[in-house]
This record gives C-alpha cells, structure tokens and sequence, in this order.
C-alpha cells in the first residue's frame, strides 16, 4: 500500500511553498513592514545586511542584498525601528521563509518623509531629476517672472538684491500661497501664467524658511510635473540651504535661499561695467603697441643702407606716417573717450530704471489682491489695498473713488 503512495522530497516542498509565496499578489508583490531590526549583521566580504524584523509579538527573518543596501542614506544597528519594502519569499535550502528587503526608511520620521521618499523615487525614475533635461539659465535676462507670496521676506528680498545687481530687467511677480491646500494650484497657476500670458526669460519659484508642513507645499507631484513641463527655465528656492524639496530636484537651477536665487538670475552691473574698462584698456594698449611696432619698423628701414640714395622718397614717407600715426593717436583717444561717455550714460540710465530709486523718490506702488492698480476701474470703494513705499507697505482701505473726465472740460465723476 505505501508503494502505491506519492512521495514528495524536502526540497519539492519547498519549491513548493516558494511557489506559493511568490505568486501571491500580496506577499510576492511587495508590502511595506514597520518593525525593529535585531540579530543585525553587515557581511562585509559581500556588502549583503542579514538581520530579523520584529514586534512585540512576533519576528521574521530578513536579507538585503548589497545592489540595494548601498543605496540607504544610513546604517542600521540593532534596536532602530524602520519601515522596509520588499518581497516576501523562501529559502528552499532551509526551509524557512524570509523578507528580501529592497528599501528601508527610518521609522519615526514622520509620515511626511515616508510620503517625501515615495514621492522622490518615483519622480526619479520616470527621469524627472536628470541633469540632461534641464536647460542652462539666460545671460542677461531682460524680464524675471517671481511666483511667491506678494507679503512674505523672500519677495522684499529678491527685489532688493535684483534691483542692486541688475536694475535693467524688468520684475514682474505672480502672487501665490506658499503653503496648506491650496497652494500648489496657485504655484501652478503661476507657472502657466509666465508661460502663456506674460513670457519672461527666467523663473523664481519658492518661498523663505519654515517647518516641513510650512514647505511640504513644494512637494506636490503636479506641481514637479508643472516645472519639468515649464518652456522657460525655473529657478528654485524654497526655504534655507538644508531645506529640500521635491520642486528642487525638478527645477532647471536649485537655489539654497530666495536671496541667493536673485544673484543666480542676473549677473552684477558693476562686475559687468568693470570688464567692459578692462576690455577698453586693453584694446587700447593694443593698438599703441602696434603703432610703436610700426614706428620702430619705419626708422630702422630709413636708417638702412639700401635707402640712403631715396632719401626725398623717405623722407616724404616719413611724413605721411607721422601724419597718419597723429591721426590714429587721436582716433584712439576720441574712440575711448566716447566709449567711456557711453558707459558712464548706460549706467546712469540703469540706475534711473530701477525701480527702488523710484520708490525712494517718494512713489509709491498701489495693489490689491488682483495686482497692480493702474485705473480707477481696478478698484471699488471699500476694497483693501496695500501701497508699497521704498520702506515698507501701508494697508489701506478705499473710501472714494473718483474718475477724471478728460473731454469738454468737465470736472472729476465720483464713483
């Protein structure tokens, strides 16, 4: 009766059972295991992690292969608590099923670097973070799109610094929230505003310092798609230098500050003015040398042997190279002078342009909510209003408001 019996071996069972776990959806899938790491070895001779994963009730077994151990940030040690993925399978030597781990992240961190994590692996490979996709920065940018809070430091901080490095360009803001629900679609907004309605050269995306919920705004996964789709290059700049966030990764240029953001879109006015005197100083050394080189020529061949019978010749040549030599002399000098007349013009209409000079003339700039007033139709009596002066802002309320009548001579209608 036993000869007629099926008979399985140990290692079919076990084939089996890895069988088994592999194909279930779960299991062999991938899950995600929060637990604390024991019995930790780091095989050197290898680079593999062997170690057990375990609760206050149970405990199981796990490996992590040196491709993926040597991509963690950290070093377990027995006792850490951790969040592991993997696959759940078996060891049909041994009979014993284990985790093939395939990353671990430490536990404790909070849910928002586990979703941070998630977020970045997945960006990075769809290729969202490749060096080979992002575009170099324009030279010399006529116009700079800001999209920011209109209110916070980081704006005031930006205009100053691109005001005093290069007051020529043209600054041109998009109001936005910088954190909670709702301020992804405005950041998006703002990028597509750039990009369709009003081009510019290069934009600044970001907000000043705060806690990860204050900047976890600038880890939405539309709005990394929004700047990896953007045509115009972006700048990012959120937060301080040990802040990073998934729009840093995306962006063409990360800045570690908004201050230092304003310094990577324009070059400085006054480094640029003192190559352009280098660069005059030396044409001129230039051609007096070359002259000098003539001169030298000229008077060694008149001194020659060969032109002792010439000497009307020489001597009428002689003449008209020192006529001409006095005339380059002057064309050299009225060249310079006129090039240093136009810089010292250029660099006074710069510094008329821009825009912190008409502030502390005494202008200030009228806003709402909607952006810049230029007409009386952009408000309406109570709206709020903010007047920006040269050092700060007035919150102001409108109590009246009053239209000028331009024909036949009639007076102002209030509306």
């Amino acid at each position: 009766m036993a000869e007629a019996m099926r008979y399985l071996t140990v290692a079919q069972v076990n084939e089996y059972v890895k069988m088994l776990l592999d194909s279930d959806a779960l299991l062999g899938g991938g899950l995600w295991v929060r637990a604390e790491i024991s019995n930790f070895k780091h095989h050197y001779a290898t680079g593999h992690f062997y170690f057990s994963l375990k609760d206050d009730a149970a405990l199981v077994r796990a490996v992590m292969f040196r491709f993926h151990a040597q991509k963690l940030g950290f070093e377990p040690r027995d006792g850490m608590r951790v969040l592991v993925h993997g696959k759940v399978s078996a060891f049909v030597r041994d009979g014993q099923y284990q985790i093939y781990v395939d990353d671990m992240v430490p536990d404790g961190v909070g849910a928002l670097y586990f979703a941070f994590e998630q977020l970045k692996k997945k960006l990075e490979e769809k290729g969202l973070f490749e060096e080979s996709r992002k575009r170099p920065l324009p030279r010399f940018p006529q116009r700079i799109g800001i999209v920011t809070s209109p209110t916070g430091a980081a704006i005031r901080d930006m205009i100053n610094i691109l005001g005093r490095r290069y007051p020529c360009a043209e600054i041109l803001l998009y109001p936005s929230q910088v954190q909670g629900a709702e301020a992804p679609p405005q950041l998006i907004a703002g990028l597509e505003f750039f990009a369709k309605k009003r081009p510019v050269d290069v934009i600044i995306i970001g907000r000043g310092g705060g806690s990860a919920e204050d900047l976890w705004a600038f880890n939405n996964e539309q709005l990394a798609y929004a700047v990896a789709a953007s045509p115009i290059p972006v700048i990012s700049a959120v937060g301080h230098e040990s802040d990073f966030t998934i729009c840093d990764f995306v962006a063409d240029k990360r800045a570690p500050t908004p201050s230092a953001a304003a310094e990577l879109a324009v070059p400085d006015a006054a480094e640029l003015k003192k190559q352009l005197y280098l660069l005059g100083n030396k044409m001129q050394a230039s051609l007096v040398g070359r002259l000098q080189n003539s001169r030298k020529s000229l008077k060694y061949l008149s001194e020659a042997g060969v032109l002792a019978g010439a000497d009307s010749v020489t001597r009428a040549r002689r003449m008209n190279l020192i006529y001409l030599s006095d005339k380059a002399d002057a064309a050299i000098r009225s060249k310079t002078a006129e090039r240093r007349a136009e810089l010292s013009r250029l660099a006074a209409k710069a510094e008329a342009l821009s825009p912190l000079s008409v502030l502390t003339r005494g202008y200030g700039i009228a806003e709402t909510s909607s952006g810049v007033i230029r007409s009386v139709s952009d408000v309406k009596k109570e709206d709020e209003m903010t007047l920006r002066v040269s050092d700060g802002s007035i919150l102001a309320t409108v109590r009246e408001v009053t239209k000028e009548e331009k024909k036949h001579g009639k007076s102002g209608k209030k509306l």
